[in-house]
C-alpha cells in the first residue's frame, strides 16, 4: 500500500492537528495502536480524531486493527471509539476487555476477531519489523490458540488461520504469522524537532519502538502524540526511546495525561520520587486478602515472579505487611519490575518500581523459563485442571498475558473465588462463614475453550496450584486434588455442592493456616528457595 504522507523541511517533523493527521489514514490501512489499561502511553487526541472523522465522514473504512495490550477503562475509552461499524472490519488483540465496545462488535460478528498472547502478539510486532513472515513458539500449545482448537478466532465470521502446527526436530511448535501494520499511534512525553522521543512522564515504555520499527519498515506511517517539543539535538540521548527518523507525524496535546482523569503526572508513578512505604497499607481481611494470604506461602527467597492483575494482585501488599516484600521480585508483563503492585485499570502503573523494561523483552524472559512462580486470577476451572479466562459468560475478554506467563513459569499459582455473582463472606474467630453463596460455579466439568492446558502443563512438569477462599487444590496426572480447606466450612455443603465436579479428596486433606484468618501481621517467615 503506497501511502501518502507530509514531507519533512530541513529535517524538521512534521507537526499537525490530530485532525489533520488522521486524514493521512487511507481505506483498508492496518492501525496499530499502543496503549494499556488506565491510560498508560495511550494516543488518546489521535484515536478520539479517527473516531469524530468517521463519524462525520465515514471515511477512512475497512480498517484493521492491532491491539497488543489492553488499553481502555472496561467502558468506553481506549479503543472504544472505534467501534463503528465500517470503521473496522478487523482485529488483532491481544487483550479484548478494556475496551469492550470492540469487543460487542467480535461478539455479534459484525467484525473478524483474533487473539494472539500478548507477548506473542508483540513478538509478531518486532518479526514484521524485520521483515520475517512470523514466529515460531511453543506458547499457546493445548489451547485455544491452538489450531487443533479454536486457533486464536473468537467468532463465527473469523475463517482465515493466522496459526499454524509445526513440528521441527520432533516437537511441536506454533507458528504464528506477522501481520505487518501501515499506520501506527504511539505516544511519548516530549520530542525533539526531528522527531526523537523520550518518556520521562510516562509510566511504562510498552512496545511502542517495536510498533514503530515494524510501521517505518513496511513503507507507513507512524504518528506519535506528545505533550510537549523542544528544540533539536536537546534530549539525552540514553533517555531517547524512539529515534526521530521513524516518525512521520507529531501531533502535540499539552493537555496530554499520563493516567485517565489524574494529575498530569504523578511522580512516585513515572519514578522520579521514592515513596516512604514505612508506613504499611493493610488489606481489610476479606476473601481477597485471605487468597493473597494463601497465595504467599508459595513464594520463595529470591525468586522472580509475575502478578497478575485481579484478586492475585493483593500478594504484593500482602508481603508487604508481613515484612517480606524485599526478599523477591515481582514483575508486570507490560515491563516494570518490582516496586509496589498498582490495582485496578491501570494495572502496572507501580511506584518504587526498580526498573522498567519494554514490554517485547519482557517476554523474552517469561518465555524461555525466566519465573520462578506466577500468581494469576482464574475465571473458570474444569476437572482436568484446565482454566479459562479469555471467553466467559458470552464475553470476549482476550488472554492478555495469561497464556505467556502460565506456560513456562515453574510454579502456576492461580488465585479466585470457589463460586462468582455476589458471593459474600466474613471472616470471624479465626473461621470463615459464606454469609451469601455465588450465584455461579467457577469449577465446571468441561470448560468449552481452554485458556490454560493443565494438560501441558503435567507434561513439562510445572507445579499448578488453585488456591480460593475456602479450598486449596492441586494438579496431579488424575486431576485437581483438594489438599486444604478453611476453617468453619463443611467439606461437602460449601466445597463439593459448589462444584460441578468432584476432585481427588487428598488423604492428608488438612485444614488451611489458621493465621490466615486472623486479623493481625501472621508472622509469615519467606521460605529459602531450596524448600
Amino acid at each position: 500500500m503506497k501511502l501518502n504522507r507530509p514531507e519533512r523541511i530541513n529535517g524538521r517533523v512534521p507537526v499537525l492537528s490530530a485532525a489533520d493527521a488522521v486524514d493521512y489514514i487511507p481505506d483498508e490501512a492496518t492501525l496499530c495502536v499502543l496503549g494499556a489499561g488506565g491510560g498508560i502511553l495511550e494516543a488518546t487526541t489521535l484515536i478520539s480524531a479517527l473516531a469524530e472523522k468517521y463519524k462525520t465522514c465515514q471515511t477512512p473504512r475497512n480498517l484493521s486493527l492491532i491491539s497488543p495490550t489492553g488499553l481502555g477503562d472496561r467502558a468506553d475509552r481506549g479503543i472504544s471509539p472505534l467501534a463503528q461499524e465500517g470503521l473496522v472490519k478487523w482485529a488483532l488483540c491481544g487483550h479484548w476487555g478494556q475496551s469492550p465496545r470492540i469487543s460487542d462488535l467480535a461478539e455479534q460478528n459484525k467484525i473478524a476477531a483474533y487473539n494472539y498472547p500478548q507477548g506473542v502478539l508483540t513478538q509478531t510486532l518486532r518479526a514484521a519489523a524485520a521483515h520475517q513472515p512470523g514466529i515460531l513458539s511453543d506458547i499457546g500449545i493445548g489451547t485455544f490458540v491452538d489450531p487443533r482448537q479454536q486457533g486464536g478466532k473468537l467468532n463465527d465470521v473469523t475463517t482465515d488461520d493466522l496459526i499454524k502446527l509445526v513440528e521441527i526436530d520432533n516437537k511441536e511448535y506454533l507458528y504464528y504469522k506477522a501481520i505487518a501494520p501501515t499506520i501506527a499511534f504511539i505516544r511519548a512525553t516530549t520530542c525533539d524537532s526531528e522527531g526523537y522521543a523520550t518518556f520521562e512522564d510516562e509510566v511504562m515504555y510498552l512496545d511502542a519502538l517495536v510498533i514503530a520499527q515494524a510501521v517505518h519498515n513496511h513503507g507507513g506511517i507512524v504518528m506519535m502524540q506528545v505533550q510537549k517539543m523542544v528544540k533539536k539535538a536537546t534530549l539525552h540521548p540514553k533517555a531517547v526511546r524512539i529515534p526521530g527518523y521513524l516518525v512521520d507525524i507529531v501531533v502535540v496535546d499539552p493537555d496530554q495525561t499520563q493516567l485517565y482523569g489524574g494529575a498530569p503526572v504523578n511522580r512516585f508513578i513515572s519514578g522520579d520520587f521514592v515513596l516512604d512505604d514505612s508506613q504499611q497499607i493493610a488489606l481489610p481481611l476479606n476473601q481477597r486478602k485471605l487468597v493473597a494470604r494463601r497465595a504467599l506461602f508459595e513464594m520463595r527467597k529470591g525468586a522472580v515472579g509475575n502478578v497478575g492483575v485481579g484478586i492475585a494482585d493483593g500478594i504484593g501488599l500482602v508481603a508487604r505487611e508481613e515484612g517480606c516484600a524485599d526478599d523477591f521480585i515481582l514483575t508486570v508483563e507490560t515491563g516494570p519490575v518490582g516496586g509496589i503492585t498498582s490495582q485496578g485499570i491501570a494495572f502496572g502503573a507501580n511506584v518504587n518500581t526498580r526498573a522498567i523494561m519494554d514490554m517485547t523483552t519482557q517476554f523474552d524472559f517469561y518465555h524461555g523459563g525466566g519465573l520462578d512462580v506466577c500468581y494469576l486470577s482464574f475465571a473458570e476451572v474444569d476437572s482436568h485442571g484446565n482454566v479459562g479466562v479469555h471467553k466467559f459468560n458470552g464475553k470476549i475478554m482476550g488472554t492478555g498475558g495469561f497464556i505467556d506467563i502460565s506456560a513456562t513459569s515453574k510454579k502456576i499459582i492461580f488465585c479466585g473465588t470457589l463460586t462468582a455473582g455476589s458471593l459474600k463472606t466474613d471472616v470471624a474467630d479465626g473461621k470463615l462463614n459464606i454469609v451469601q453463596e455465588g450465584r455461579v460455579k467457577k469449577f465446571v466439568s468441561e470448560l468449552p475453550e481452554i485458556t490454560f492446558s493443565g494438560k501441558i502443563a503435567l507434561e513439562r512438569g510445572l507445579e499448578v496450584r488453585y488456591i480460593t477462599e475456602r479450598a486449596v487444590f492441586t494438579l496431579k496426572e488424575d486431576g485437581l486434588h483438594l489438599v486444604e480447606i478453611a476453617p468453619g466450612v463443611s467439606l461437602q455443603d460449601d466445597i463439593l455442592d459448589k462444584m460441578d465436579f468432584t476432585p481427588v479428596i487428598s488423604p492428608e486433606l488438612k485444614l488451611m493456616d489458621e493465621r490466615l484468618f486472623i486479623n493481625t501481621p501472621m508472622g509469615f517467615v519467606l521460605p529459602d528457595a531450596a524448600n
